[in-house]
């Protein structure tokens, strides 16, 4: 009866990985995507290989946080309530992907946890609160990085990377020696040639910072219930990739197309930032969610860009006053030089709506608390029913 009750929770954690992998493909590929710069199939190829790297290597660790220091005791994970919960997980999830709109895996997986431990009386409330404090305190911290960027940094960026996609393939087969190799397109720029290759680099960092804090809600109830790890972690990635091929295409649509007209330049920046942010949260056990640490990336880089047209003194003074939004990111084309701050005229300055797409940003907000909250009070209500009349 074990090893039926153990297939059958191989069998949601492979739904749960499946998942993760069309939920966490859209933010790391979605502007790479959308720019014409690689297609969806080879963004799921990418996806998989780096989210493996990152969940073999610091994703253990994460892995160790919710299966067994999340709750003060790790018997409660049974292999019956692992599938509970991976159910939970899973079908919280697939809600979200359906709707087209990546989810916080992390924020999922932790709420159906905690909805178990605090059922059972069980929930390590001291690891439970520093989990949250870094919740609040990592999109703090893209942000205020994020905005010092965008004061400071960002024109100058924008200039470095000025990519301009030129007619024709970016690159072409060389046929005439014995083993054919790649070349430049017939119009490619080595400008464009490198922006490229940054761009992709950028995404696979993603795809490596998702495997570190991700792999987790696929499999660590399953090792809490004393599964062994290699295992799961392998079974964990085999469901991301197929997550990665399919159902992703349609979060790559909502990030790479419907959802904002993010220049390429912020687009990079906050997926640097961002990235770093979620692979030392992981390095320390810690679940992150990479999609909201990004938001107030993007809101951050936006405000310190229009707050360029004020010094620092004449705002103090209250001399000047910048038009602030996330439009800013709009303001300058790429290898445009930028005014000094200060002299920047703040009506220049676009509204966040020519920036974002209301309809689709407040769908993606609103199934961002919805998908959390659905794994965690439904696992509550559930373990409670379960605790009181079977178990």
């Amino acid at each position: 009866m074990i090893g039926g009750l153990l297939l059958v929770g191989f069998g949601v954690a492979l739904f749960v990985g499946f998942n993760i992998g069309g939920s966490n493909t859209g933010p790391a590929f979605g502007p790479a995507v959308g720019a014409g710069v690689i297609s969806k199939l080879f963004a799921g190829a990418l996806m998989s290989v780096f989210f493996f790297v990152g969940a073999w290597t610091i994703g253990r660790r994460v892995v160790n946080t919710l299966g067994r220091d999340l709750v003060t005791d790790p018997g409660v994970f049974t292999i019956e309530t692992s599938i509970v919960v991976l159910f939970f997980i899973g079908g919280a999830l697939f809600i979200g992907n359906y709707a087209g709109v990546p989810a916080s895996t992390s924020m999922t997986a932790v709420g159906a946890i905690a909805g178990l431990g605090v059922a059972a009386g069980e929930l390590n409330w001291a690891v439970m609160g520093e989990i949250a404090v870094w919740w609040i305190v990592a999109p703090l911290v893209g942000f205020w990085v994020s905005g010092v960027v965008g004061r400071y940094f960002y024109p100058t960026i924008n200039r470095w990377i000025a990519i301009e996609q030129t007619d024709g393939s970016l690159l072409s087969l060389d046929r005439s020696g014995a083993i054919p190799r790649p070349t430049a397109g017939p119009n490619s720029t080595r400008r464009e040639i490198v922006g490229t290759v940054v761009v992709i680099s950028i995404g696979c960092l993603m795809a490596f910072s998702s495997g570190t804090s991700n792999i987790a809600n696929a499999i660590a109830p399953l090792y809490g219930a004393g599964v062994d790890l290699n295992l799961l972690i392998l079974l964990g990635c085999g469901a991301v990739t197929v997550g990665a091929f399919t159902i992703a295409r349609r979060t790559l649509d909502t990030l790479g197309n419907d959802i904002t007209d993010l220049p390429l330049t912020a687009a990079i920046v906050v997926a640097i930032i961002s990235s770093g942010i979620v692979i030392g949260l992981s390095a320390i056990g810690i679940p992150a969610s990479f999609v909201i640490i990004a938001t107030m990336s993007i809101v951050g880089l936006g405000w310190g860009r229009a707050t360029r047209s004020t010094t620092v003194s004449e705002g103090v003074r209250g001399e000047k006053t910048p038009n602030v939004s996330v439009g800013a990111l709009t303001t300058e084309d790429p290898g445009e030089e930028a005014p000094d701050i200060g002299e920047e005229d703040p009506e220049d300055t676009p509204s966040a709506a020519d920036l974002f797409n209301p309809e689709t940003t407040g769908r993606v907000v609103l199934m961002q608390n919805v998908v959390p909250l659905l794994s965690t009070v439904g696992a509550y209500a559930t373990f409670r029913l379960l605790f009181a009349f079977v178990w």
